[in-house]
């Protein structure tokens, strides 16, 4: 595919001297000639003069290098659209395997690909056009909307209901139970059931490995449209509230009963309670104000140092004192 295609199909601006021929894609430090690689940011340039790609994918506003760029507002944007030009995903055509269990009384819509071993139990209701991938379980009384796609080993627990285009990876599990006993007169734990299903509004994806407990009572709810993004290896404790437009990132650890705002932006391993405000950038455990935490950990390295000097300053003063004392 010429660069100018790519171009025309990203709604890109094509410059520099020639239109190649691309075959792929490739990270600027591993590209080759012939392939596509981007750079979101200008301090790179240095690497973007020495890739070996036979074009960039850049913002509009970066430096001119000695190769054809496609120069596009959103470069990361762009070259994941750019990747779907090029990779071609498996596909499922409709039908259902004769090792596939599903109860008589559950209700399947058209064009549904149903593979080995998946097991959908009684009273399911399933939309149209879904992929449910080997050893994929649907639990009794679950309702689920159109184009659900759910990668093998991925679990729905009982009652759960989950909305059109919803996205399971592999070994999701929705509806799990939640973290909950009850200490009994004189030790032990008592496990209190989880009663309330998980709810999963249109478009929502859970990635591969990843828990959405059901409630006490009531229900746990994923709503569709919030753009939050919840990054690896997260726990959100109980009775939790995450608003519009939140990020956290990797380990992030939430204190249950809280509510984080629309915007806040949580950095890695940080430790969230309390509430917390809109628009806050939380670093630390407990999490406080980023910036803070970088000054914070800026002279961390140097508090040993810091300690010598002050102990020396302290007998410094406590031999004056003693001087003028005596």
């Amino acid at each position: 595919m010429k660069l100018s295609e790519i171009a025309e199909r990203l709604g890109g601006v094509q410059t520099g001297a020639g239109d190649p021929e691309i075959s792929g894609l490739a990270r600027i430090e591993e590209a080759e000639p012939g392939q596509l690689t981007f750079v979101a940011n200008p301090k790179y340039t240095a690497e973007a003069k020495k890739t070996q790609a036979s074009a960039v994918l850049v913002a509009p506003e970066f430096p001119e290098i000695d190769r054809p760029t496609l120069r596009i507002a959103n470069p990361d944007l762009a070259f994941a659209r750019a990747i779907e030009l090029f990779y071609q995903p498996p596909a499922y055509p409709p039908g259902i395997h004769t090792r596939a269990e599903i109860h008589p009384s559950a209700k399947i819509g058209r064009d549904a690909h149903i593979g080995a071993y998946a097991v959908i139990g009684e009273n399911v209701v399933i939309g149209d056009h879904a992929v449910i991938l080997p050893h994929v379980v649907i639990y009794p009384g679950v309702t689920i909307g159109h184009h659900f796609f759910a990668h093998a080993h991925s679990v729905v627990r009982e009652n759960c209901r989950l909305g059109d285009r919803v996205i399971l990876q592999n070994g999701a599990i929705v509806g799990s139970d939640g973290f909950g006993f009850a200490r009994l007169e004189g030790g032990g734990w008592y496990k209190i059931l989880q009663s309330g299903p998980a709810i999963l509004d249109d478009e929502v994806e859970i990635q591969a490995n990843a828990c959405i407990d059901r409630a006490r009572v009531g229900h746990t709810h994923l709503a569709s449209g919030e753009n939050s993004l919840l990054c690896s290896q997260t726990g959100l404790a109980g009775s939790t509230e995450v608003g519009r437009n939140v990020i956290l990132a990797g380990q992030v650890g939430v204190a249950g009963h809280c509510h984080i705002g629309d915007g806040v932006i949580a950095t890695a391993q940080a430790g969230l309670h309390g509430d917390i405000p809109p628009g806050s950038v939380l670093s630390g455990s407990p999490g406080f104000d980023n910036r803070q935490w970088l000054r914070v950990t800026a002279i961390m390295p140097r508090l040993p140092e810091l300690i010598r000097q002050l102990q020396r300053l302290v007998r410094r003063m406590e031999k004056m004192e003693a001087q003028q004392g005596s």
